[in-house]
């Protein structure tokens, strides 16, 4: 029997965040048991309740939100976009700066090991290069923002040594991340379906989006890739998890296949 108090709470997470649930409906009882305990309510109470009080969307999100990552993920393609998307861009742009967007960042390990990373090319002066990092989750932001992650956390479980002893300083039983690093990137809250809070995110020249789409179904991953294909200026190039494709789905990009890796490229001919 399906519960339509459910259903109608599943409906409204699609449509406020694209995540669905809509065939998980007992995974998303399981999630959400525990707050809606707390708020004495049932799940159609709950319903209404996002409606009285929108500010509850933020910790229905934190809830909701997978946020495992850790520094230098994926590499192969970090050090493509550093080594070989990177200094094409530079010939390409002349001297205004390289604009990166990460989107869905989560606590930042992502953005901060570009930063590194282009810091290690030696190619790239200070402020050549902004990395604006964005994500749904309000408090995952403000953890990336301070720059400090814990000594056990999951976090540095791929990262060389070197650059460990580089870019960080060991601090309150953990690690926190040099200045230089840290400076280099701007973190804003981001919803990804509410492209109409998007305007700072202009002449955009590449997007890490990577391991998001997963959780999309085919109409919403349409959407985003549609809003990154607008973001990006023509020629732009767009980095997914190594698990997701848009090969077929006619949006404007092109696949490039380096020797380790892929990623897609705008049409340089589209606006």
């Amino acid at each position: 029997m399906i519960d339509h108090d459910l259903m109608k709470l599943s409906q409204l997470i699609y449509h406020y965040c694209g995540l669905n649930y809509n065939g998980r409906l007992l995974s998303l009882k399981d999630k959400l048991a525990k707050r809606v305990g707390e708020l004495g309510l049932s799940y159609g109470d709950y319903s209404s309740y996002l409606a009285k009080f929108p500010a509850e969307w933020d910790l229905l999100v934190e809830i909701l939100t997978i946020n495992e990552t850790y520094f230098y993920r994926e590499e192969h393609q970090l050090n493509e976009c550093c080594h070989t998307v990177l200094p094409m861009l530079k010939e390409m742009k002349g001297n205004r700066p390289i604009r990166i967007w990460s989107a869905a960042c989560s606590t930042g390990e992502e953005p901060y090991t570009l930063a590194m990373l282009i810091q290690e090319t030696r190619k790239f002066p200070q402020g050549s290069v902004e990395i604006i990092a964005t994500d749904i989750n309000k408090k995952v932001l403000q953890k990336a923002e301070t720059g400090w992650y814990h000594k056990g956390s999951f976090a540095f479980r791929r990262i060389p040594d070197l650059f460990m002893k580089k870019y960080f300083q060991e601090q309150n039983n953990g690690f926190k991340i040099d200045d230089s690093i840290q400076k280099m990137v701007t973190f804003r809250h981001l919803n990804l379906l509410e492209t109409s809070r998007s305007s700072f995110l202009s002449d955009i020249d590449v997007v890490f989006c990577r391991n998001v789409l997963i959780y999309f179904d085919q109409d919403t991953t349409k959407k985003v890739i549609s809003h990154l294909h607008r973001k990006l200026s023509p020629g732009g190039f767009l980095f997914l998890g190594h698990a997701e494709s848009i090969t077929e789905l006619g949006l404007g990009f092109q696949k490039v296949d380096s020797h380790k890796t892929f990623y897609y490229r705008k049409d340089t001919d589209t606006k």
